[in-house]
C-alpha cells in the first residue's frame, strides 16, 4: 500500500530557502517600485510636453518635424551638437521641431518641444542613458494628434527601432542621419572579440538598419562612400552640420585669451596647442601626445591643452607620463560653451586635431570661426571640412610631419596671422542656416514622395 505524500506545510522551510524567497520578494518589490517611478517620470514629461503644446503649432508654410535620439545635452558629443544646431536653425527658418530623447539625472535643462523619456544607465558607460522601446511606442496616440510631417532619427539604438515603428504606425517617412562610423569605434569598447568580426557585424547591422529607412543623411562624402561600400541602397544625401556662428562666437559672459591663461596659471609666453572634443580612444589624442616631444624641442614652454572627458582619459594621462611630457599636457575636462570654451580657442596659438574616424569635425570650424589657426590630418569627414591655406595646414598621419607643421606655424608669425584672418570667412561658409535649408529640401522631397505613394 502506497504511503500518502506529506503536505508541503509539514516540512518547515530551511534558512536558505527563506532567504531566497525574501530576496525574490524584495526584487519584485524593487522592480514594481522602479516601474512606478518610471510611470511617474513619463507622466511628468508628458505634462511638460502638453504645457508647451502651443509652441508646437504648425507654422504657416512650415513643417513639423519629430526628431528622436538616444543622446542629447547635457551629454556632450557631436550628435548632441548637431541636433541642437539643426533644431535652432530650422525654427529660425519657420519650421517646428520636437525632440524625443532620454532624461539625465544631472545637468539637464528643460527646453520647449523637448520630450525627455525616463531612462536607465548603460552598463559600462557612465555618460549615456537608455530609453525603453515600449515607452516610446506608447507615445503614438499623442504624436498622431500632433500631425508631424516626418520623423528624423539620429542614433541607431532604441531611437532607431522606435522611429521606424512609429513611422509605420503614423504613416510618416523616416530619415536618419548616420553620424558615426561604428566599425572604427566598436573595437575600442569590445576588446575580447577579433576586430574583423566586430567590423563585419557593424557593417551588417548598419546595412540592415539603413534599409529600413526612406532616406539617409551623411555628414560627409566619406561617410556616404563608406555606406555605399557596405552595400546600402537607401538614397543618401550629404548634408554637413552647420555652425551657429553668431551664438558661438559671441556668447554671454565671454572671456578673452588673457583671462584663460590667468585662470589656469599659464605663462604668458607659453605656446598653447588646443584639442577640443571627447577623450575617446577613436579621437587619436594619443597621437597628439606622442607628437608633442618634437614640438617641445623647439618650444620648451609649449602646453598641449586637452578639453573634454571620456573613457580614454586615464590611458592618455598614463601615456603622457610614460613619454615624459606630463608637465606639458593639461587636461581640463569639459568647458562650458557659454564663454570658457571660446576663451580657450582664443588663447590657443594652434588648434590640433588628428581623429581618423570623424564624420565631420565641427570643432575645426569652431576654431577657425574664432580665428585660431588649425593643424590637422584630413581623413574621413575632415576631408570635406579642411581646405589647405583656408585657416589651416593639413598634416599627414605621421608624427614627424604633424610636428613639423606645428613648429612651422609657431615660428612663422606672418603665416599664422594670414591663416587666422582667413579662417573666420571660411567658417562662415558653413553657417547652419544654409545647411538647414538643404535639410528642408530633403524633408519636402520625402513628404511629397509619400503623398504620391498614398494616392496610388
Amino acid at each position: 500500500m502506497s504511503q500518502r505524500r506529506r503536505h508541503p506545510a509539514s516540512h518547515p522551510l530551511s534558512e536558505s530557502e527563506i532567504a531566497a524567497l525574501t530576496q525574490l520578494a524584495k526584487g519584485n518589490a524593487l522592480a514594481q517600485h522602479r516601474d512606478a517611478e518610471r510611470e511617474v517620470r513619463l507622466a511628468s514629461a508628458l505634462t511638460l510636453f502638453h504645457a508647451t503644446a502651443p509652441a508646437t503649432a504648425r507654422p504657416l508654410g512650415g513643417m513639423k518635424v519629430l526628431m528622436i535620439s538616444d543622446v542629447y545635452f547635457p551629454r556632450v558629443n557631436g550628435v548632441s551638437t548637431s541636433i541642437a544646431s539643426f533644431r535652432g536653425a530650422l525654427e529660425r527658418l519657420g519650421h517646428s521641431v520636437t525632440l524625443i530623447c532620454p532624461d539625465y539625472p544631472v545637468g539637464q535643462v528643460d527646453e520647449h518641444d523637448v520630450l525627455r523619456i525616463p531612462s536607465s544607465r548603460v552598463p559600462g558607460d557612465p555618460e549615456d542613458r537608455m530609453m525603453r522601446y515600449r515607452d516610446l511606442l506608447a507615445l503614438a496616440p499623442l504624436l498622431e494628434v500632433e500631425a508631424f510631417d516626418l520623423i528624423h532619427v539620429h542614433t541607431p539604438f532604441t531611437a532607431h527601432y522606435a522611429g521606424v515603428s512609429l513611422g509605420s504606425r503614423l504613416g510618416l517617412p523616416v530619415v536618419a542621419t548616420y553620424h558615426t562610423l561604428f566599425e572604427e569605434y566598436i573595437h575600442h569598447y569590445i576588446r575580447w572579440l577579433p576586430r574583423r568580426w566586430l567590423r563585419f557585424a557593424a557593417r551588417r547591422l548598419s546595412v540592415h538598419q539603413c534599409q529600413q529607412l526612406d532616406a539617409l543623411v551623411a555628414p560627409s562624402r566619406a561617410m556616404q562612400q563608406a555606406l555605399t561600400h557596405y552595400g546600402v541602397i537607401t538614397p543618401i544625401t550629404v548634408i554637413a552640420t552647420g555652425l551657429a556662428l553668431e551664438a558661438f562666437c559671441h556668447p554671454q559672459g565671454a572671456q578673452d585669451g588673457s583671462d584663460f591663461r590667468a585662470h589656469y596659471d599659464l605663462p604668458t609666453d607659453a605656446r598653447l596647442l588646443l584639442y577640443v572634443g571627447r577623450a575617446a580612444f577613436e579621437k587619436n589624442i594619443d597621437f597628439l601626445i606622442d607628437m608633442l616631444p618634437q614640438v617641445l624641442v623647439e618650444y620648451p614652454t609649449t602646453r598641449l591643452i586637452i578639453t573634454g572627458e571620456g573613457p580614454a582619459h586615464e590611458t592618455l594621462v598614463k601615456r603622457a607620463q610614460e613619454i615624459g611630457v606630463a608637465d606639458a599636457v593639461l587636461f581640463l575636462g569639459y568647458l562650458d560653451r557659454n564663454g570658457p570654451l571660446q576663451a580657450a580657442y582664443r588663447a590657443a596659438d594652434v588648434f590640433v586635431f588628428a581623429s581618423r574616424t570623424e564624420t565631420q569635425g565641427l570643432v575645426l570650424l569652431e576654431a577657425m570661426a574664432l580665428g585660431t589657426p588649425v593643424v590637422s590630418t584630413a581623413m574621413m569627414g575632415t576631408l570635406d571640412v579642411l581646405k589647405e591655406g583656408e585657416g589651416c595646414l593639413i598634416a599627414e598621419n605621421d608624427h614627424d610631419d604633424f610636428a613639423t607643421k606645428v613648429n612651422h606655424l609657431l615660428s612663422d608669425e606672418a603665416l599664422r596671422q594670414q591663416l587666422a584672418e582667413s579662417a573666420p570667412a571660411y567658417a562662415a561658409s558653413w553657417h547652419e542656416d544654409a545647411k538647414s535649408a538643404e535639410l528642408v529640401s530633403l524633408y519636402r522631397k520625402l513628404v511629397a514622395e509619400r503623398l504620391v505613394m498614398a494616392r496610388k
